[in-house]
């Protein structure tokens, strides 16, 4: 078992990583190059109270995300929610020269502002880390460019408007990061398109009569495991492509197959319910006519 560890404010995170304090309490900018990295830490889980956002490169680290472990040898962008837990395996010999930003922010720095509520909207920081956001040149220099306002803004005197300022910057940052994944859900089609066949053979085992006797209805969280992605990711991924969310896939799966189980079977529609994994009757019922605008029986007889 790997030790848990906390860093609850960006200062704690200066002082592990043996750098300067930061200038401001709760928000930060740190030169990756000057950041030190140890093998002696491999051992531990961390969990951050505080946002991170990382834009790195020549960075010869693991990154793990529960058990599966991804290289960042290239560049790439990633996000960090608070509570989010990972791992960072430093190899034991020497480093290249690495480089990048970091940006950390505590959440009390949003408070009064909107960017507080809205930061949830981003799905990117539930994404896991081999879903990282991998940047043009001319992207990373957009990105790069806003850090440096972000850092020197808070380097300068401290005013009213600086925080306001400030989060402006974040949030087309932010906004920024959006419209690139979106390109690269784009950019990277083969992928996608694997994934979302991966997808539809996983549906197709998991909607076997005797699976859903067994297991019930799938969850997002069981087929994004079973495709190795983020619950996050994969939705964003399928709107993209197709305009529908894991759920949505899901239930039209599960329509598709309790229409041929009505149209094709004998079997009653209590028995169609409990095959479906439902474990109420009235629940499939109502299910099937908010999708069809028709209850089951009505559907069945249309076909007499």
């Amino acid at each position: 078992m790997r030790e848990l560890r906390r860093l609850t404010s960006i200062q704690e995170f200066h002082r592990l990583r043996g750098l300067q304090p930061p200038a401001h309490p709760l928000i930060s900018v740190v030169n990756y190059a000057e950041v030190v990295l140890s093998s002696e830490s491999n051992h531990i889980n961390w969990v951050l109270d505080f946002y991170s956002i990382s834009l790195k490169r020549d960075v010869v680290v693991k990154f793990r995300y529960g058990q599966q472990q991804y290289d960042f040898d290239e560049g790439i962008m990633y996000f960090i929610a608070p509570g989010q837990v990972f791992n960072v395996e430093v190899p034991t010999e020497a480093q290249p020269n690495k480089s990048g930003w970091m940006l950390l922010i505590h959440p009390d720095f949003f408070w009064n502002t909107a960017l507080a509520k809205n930061i949830k909207q981003y799905e990117y920081f539930g994404y896991a880390a081999h879903e990282a956001l991998f940047l043009s040149d001319k992207e990373e220099t957009t990105i790069v460019n806003i850090i440096h306002n972000i850092r020197q803004e808070y380097h300068s005197n401290i005013d009213k408007f600086t925080q306001q300022i400030i989060v402006s910057h974040i949030e087309t940052l932010l906004n920024y990061a959006d419209r690139f994944y979106n390109r690269q859900f784009i950019t990277r089609k083969i992928t996608s398109h694997q994934i979302l066949d991966k997808l539809e053979q996983l549906l197709n085992t998991c909607f076997q009569s005797d699976s859903l006797l067994a297991n019930g209805i799938p969850t997002v969280q069981l087929i994004s495991e079973n495709l190795n992605i983020s619950p996050n990711y994969l939705s964003s991924l399928l709107k993209n492509l197709t305009g529908q969310s894991t759920q949505q896939h899901i239930q039209n799966k599960l329509i598709e197959v309790a229409k041929q189980k009505l149209s094709t079977t004998s079997l009653s529609v209590n028995e169609v319910a409990y095959e479906l994994g439902f474990e109420h009757p009235q629940s499939f019922r109502k299910f099937f006519k908010s999708k069809t605008n028709m209850s089951p029986l009505e559907f069945r007889e249309s076909f007499n």
